[in-house]
């Protein structure tokens, strides 16, 4: 079966047109014509410290000034950098784009001046300019070399250090670091007397040699403040000199139209009660490279689409938040759709505040085939969409819900998710027995719909054998402490812990001691040899819960994230407590977690993105929704099947997949289906179902389904080609839905594809077989493939080719080759 030369060349270009009409629609979003920008009408200089007045105190001191403009329409637009600046006296300060550098004693007024329109008007004092205080080698220093990324991963900071020189990792340990510096290679780093000289001055300015190349120049603001702590003879800090308890953003949230821009201040916030300008020294990241820039200063623009952005800034290890609203500002009615739940008055109500209108509801043809696979794995069979289709009762779609959640197929397709996040798989044949018993207990709980707040505690705090308690299987995955406290906080808490087991997490709040006191509710678990090998006995060894932070080697008790330290007594095992705090109606993490990879599931992005790596700074697009979708979960008494039903009933779940003027670049918001590549398993058996010639797996009994294999050890090379995770890991990134040229060409060309389009007992044999009309026969294949019927001018093309060639077995095999290998069948929409 192969299609001519001039038959490839005609489907080559059809697919290019196809490309260039997606092409032309973009374009077309992208040239709206939008309103001109509203007027400027006044101007105002907003302090982020003080109220009257910006006070620069000590040669170190600099302020970001912030000017924002009031708008004809009643909006605050910033205008920082739109504004001209002019000081009524010279000497005083230097300021350009806002940034105050002082340069002597004195006071001076500020005026900014936006085209003649608006002005405003801030004083500036200056104090103190000739006292060289001593410098605070934590508070001063150190953010220097984590600014300049001389502190990163990939420089000085990482393990061993870089060429003989070594810093702590992002300057989490600045008496380590006042080591490396001050007394290793016997202080030749640093000359005080003569600081220009010093070794780290002249290879960071590119004097000598240097891997990372010049950092700094001799006229910097760091270079002078490197070079006057030499000078002071390398001073650590007093023990009561103050030290940073949190940082602020400011502004805090600002709405921006798409294309303007914002000026941020960040102040550090000292125990003695002082504040700091540090803009120009913290670092900042959006969390969606898409949505919004930021350069070193601060300063953020951001992109044409609509929708949330949070940029986040970090100074020696604080973190803060800057959100961004961009609305696309098209107004729509709510009568457009009308909400079912409480999913669509949020996720409608976010579009509306957004300006952003959602595209109309999906067809039943559709609904009937993308709610199928994401529910029961599988495409709907023939019979089930002619009658799906034909059905007239406006219910249908709920009732079809409750007929997927009521079948063994949702329990299959949920299990191969479970299955693989708990990293279910077989080292040898050894574990073969203990892989299948997890998989079935999976199955079966997800079946009767087990609660998941006891699913999970009988995984973590699971005993005993395979036979009588088959999630103790979970342990042979995660045979180490750190291993368990890892997954346990990314699997059920969407946290990424692994960070702050060598170090202060670089985005959050959790530090080691948090860590180790998380790590500490699994150190009392045991393991003993069972009735066969690979089959471990799990238990509670009774004695004092507890874990070592090698890093001060201090012993810390089992403690809940952000909770007290609990002291238990010996006998009882301290899993069951870590379980009861997960559970908790109040805890901030369990089920917004499976909330969130749940909502994932079903519309191919999260409410945060990833879902595993929820943070302050990577807020939710839409926080409303999670908060309230998580109350539901709990209310429902952790029903994962109420969650299912609740998405899937929503008209925000049954938005078509095309996109209309406005929407083609909304990737977070959900004002359309967003379309995803089958999985590798799915589309293995959905490759199976239209072609009626099913895979043979290796050990397993003949008519299996890949959906349904217990674990991921039993593979073929189509389901490693096409992503299959191999359970190493509880991320659901380690599932590739990334397209390849392997899987193109295993789909054009592979003899396994083949050989199942032109099967004797297939699909094709049998409609060519068949003594009903050719219309009929291939109104048939597409309802099979694409689970709708076919377009008159798709009927009409089909039979054309059908008729023209040799043979109608070898049309229709060539029929279904093409089908196979369109978007419409490779892809969820």
């Amino acid at each position: 079966m192969r299609f001519s030369f001039w038959q490839l060349l005609g489907l080559t270009a059809a697919m290019i047109l196809c490309m260039e009409m997606r092409a032309f629609h973009a374009r077309a979003a992208d040239e709206l014509v939008t309103s001109p920008l509203p007027t400027i009408e006044s101007l105002k200089f907003e302090l982020a410290i003080g109220k009257d007045a910006v006070i620069l105190q000590g040669a170190d001191a600099r302020a970001q000034l912030l000017v924002t403009g009031m708008t004809s329409d009643g909006r605050s637009r910033d205008m920082t950098h739109a504004v001209a600046y002019k000081v009524d006296a010279e000497g005083v300060i230097d300021i350009s784009e806002g940034y105050a550098v002082p340069l002597a004693d004195g006071q001076v007024h500020v005026r900014a001046t936006y085209e003649d329109v608006a002005s405003a008007e801030i004083t500036v004092q200056v104090a103190d300019q000739e006292a060289n205080l001593p410098l605070n080698f934590p508070n001063q220093v150190v953010p220097i070399f984590t600014k300049f990324g001389c502190n990163g991963g990939g420089c000085h900071g990482k393990s061993g250090g870089q060429n003989g020189f070594r810093l702590s990792l992002l300057g989490f340990e600045p008496t380590e670091d006042f080591e490396y510096l001050v007394r290793e290679g016997r202080g030749r780093r640093l000359f005080p007397a003569a600081p220009d000289q010093s070794l780290l001055l002249v290879k960071a300015t590119g004097q000598l040699p240097h891997g990372g190349g010049a950092r700094i120049t001799p006229e910097s603001y760091e270079y002078s403040i490197l070079r006057r702590w030499i000078a002071q003879g390398m001073p650590y800090g007093q023990p009561d000199d103050p030290f940073i308890e949190r940082i602020e953003v400011f502004p805090r949230e600002r709405t921006l139209k798409p294309g303007e821009i914002q000026q941020l201040v960040v102040i550090a916030h000292y125990s003695d009660g002082e504040r700091q300008d540090v803009t120009r020294m913290a670092q900042f990241e959006p969390n969606d490279l898409d949505m919004a820039e930021v350069n070193e200063h601060g300063h953020v623009s951001v992109s044409e689409r609509a929708g949330t952005v949070a940029v986040m800034a970090r100074f020696q290890g604080h973190v803060d938040v800057f959100n961004a609203f961009i609305p696309l500002g098209i107004p729509f009615s709510e009568d457009v759709l009308p909400p079912v739940n409480f999913v669509d008055e949020l996720v409608f109500s976010n579009l509306r505040r957004l300006g952003l209108p959602p595209s109309p509801l999906c067809d039943d043809a559709t609904f009937v085939r993308r709610v199928t696979l994401d529910v029961a794995g599988r495409i709907p069979t023939a019979e089930e969409t002619h009658r799906f289709l034909a059905d007239e009762d406006p219910e249908k779609r709920s009732r079809w819900i409750e007929e997927l959640l009521a079948s063994a197929d949702y329990a299959n397709s949920f299990a191969n998710k479970w299955s693989a996040l708990l990293r279910n798989r077989r080292r040898d044949d050894a574990d073969r027995r203990g892989a299948y018993a997890m998989h079935a207990w999976i199955r079966d709980s997800l079946l009767e719909n087990k609660p998941y707040d006891d699913f999970v505690r009988q995984i973590l705090a699971a005993s005993g054998g395979v036979e009588e308690h088959p999630p103790v299987v979970w342990y042979r995955a995660v045979r180490q402490t750190h291993e368990q406290a890892e997954d346990t906080a990314q699997l059920f808490l969407g946290l990424r812990l692994q960070c702050a087991r060598c170090h202060h997490h670089p985005f959050e709040k959790w530090s080691q001691d948090d860590y180790y006191g998380m790590a500490a509710f699994f150190s009392r678990l045991a393991r003993k040899p069972g009735d066969r090998r690979s089959e471990d006995r799990i238990f509670h060894r009774p004695g004092k819960a507890g874990a070592t932070n090698p890093k001060h080697g201090e012993r810390l008790l089992p403690t809940a994230l952000g909770g007290e330290a609990l002291d238990l007594p010996p006998e009882e095992d301290p899993r069951h407590r870590l379980v009861d705090w997960m559970s908790a109606p109040e805890n901030p993490f369990f089920a917004p977690a499976v909330v969130n990879r749940y909502w994932k599931h079903f519309f191919n992005r999260g409410l945060i993105e990833p879902e595993d790596d929820m943070r302050v700074t990577n807020p939710p697009t839409n926080p409303e929704l999670l908060a309230a979708l998580s109350e539901h979960f709990i209310a429902s008494g952790f029903d994962l099947k109420q969650l299912v039903r609740t998405i899937c009933n929503s008209h925000a779940y049954q938005l078509s997949s095309e996109p209309n003027d406005y929407n083609a670049k909304d990737s977070q918001n959900f004002s359309r289906y967003y379309p995803r590549r089958l999985t590798a398993e799915v589309l293995l058996d959905t490759i199976d179902e239209v072609t009626a010639c099913h895979t043979s797996f290796s050990g397993l009994p003949t008519g299996i389904r890949s959906m349904e294999i217990p674990d991921s050890s039993s593979a073929t090379y189509f389901l490693q080609v096409f992503g299959r995770p191999e359970g190493n890991s509880a991320c659901e990134c380690e599932r590739s839905n990334l397209a390849t040229l392997a899987q193109t060409l295993h789909l054009l060309n592979s003899q396994e594809v083949q050989d199942k389009v032109t099967a004797e007992n297939g699909t094709v044999a049998m409609l060519a077989d068949g003594d009903s009309p050719l219309d009929q026969r291939i109104s048939g294949l597409y309802l099979r493939v694409y689970s709708r019927q076919p377009t008159q001018e798709e009927l009409a093309v089909a039979r054309s080719h059908v008729t023209q060639t040799s043979s109608t077995r070898q049309g229709i095999e060539d029929l279904m080759w093409a089908l196979l290998n369109t978007k419409e069948f490779l892809f969820n929409h």
